[in-house]
């Protein structure tokens, strides 16, 4: 059977998935467009526009380096995908039943505001550790090259608020 019942763990989990792979799957594709954008911004005068930044990052890192960050970014991401699309939906119930069946017809716009809002801000806690690493990673030369290499320097050096 391919269904399941709103509000259930397997709906939760289902809605989890699909910003998994929405989120997760859509940002690491991008991610040579994002590099050159975090370079642009740390380093105008050597990154001149996104042709240029392309061109730079090509014979300085070869074409591999256009995926710099990759790992930070799917991790993330899918980690943000994930509480934004399961969180709402469990919001947007728990709110409705505060509400109450009526109030929540009435106002479901401003419930839905609420519901989103709500599993935003967990969702960006989930991906804030992991798009500190992804920045230093891009843009700072000689800090780490891989997710493995930079999240145990940055909790050394700047602790877990890095």
């Amino acid at each position: 059977e391919y269904s399941c019942e709103y509000g259930s763990l397997k709906f939760y989990a289902l809605c989890g998935v699909g910003g998994v792979l929405s989120c997760g799957l859509t940002h690491t594709a991008v991610v040579p467009l994002d590099l050159v954008k975090c370079r642009m911004q740390v380093d105008p005068q050597k990154y001149k526009s996104i042709f240029n930044g392309f061109s730079v990052t090509v014979k300085e890192d070869g074409v591999r380096g256009l995926a710099k960050g990759w790992a930070p970014t799917f991790i993330g991401y899918s980690m943000q995908g994930l509480c934004k699309f399961g969180f709402y939906e469990v919001f947007k119930i728990l709110y409705g039943n505060m509400l109450g069946e009526e109030n929540a017809y009435l106002w479901r716009t401003s419930l839905y505001l609420a519901a989103s809002a709500s599993a935003e801000f967990f969702a960006d806690i989930a991906l804030a550790p992991m798009e500190a690493a992804k920045v230093r990673i891009q843009t700072q030369p000689g800090y780490a090259n891989t997710l493995q290499q930079a999240v145990p320097k940055m909790f050394r050096e700047e602790g877990i608020w890095a």
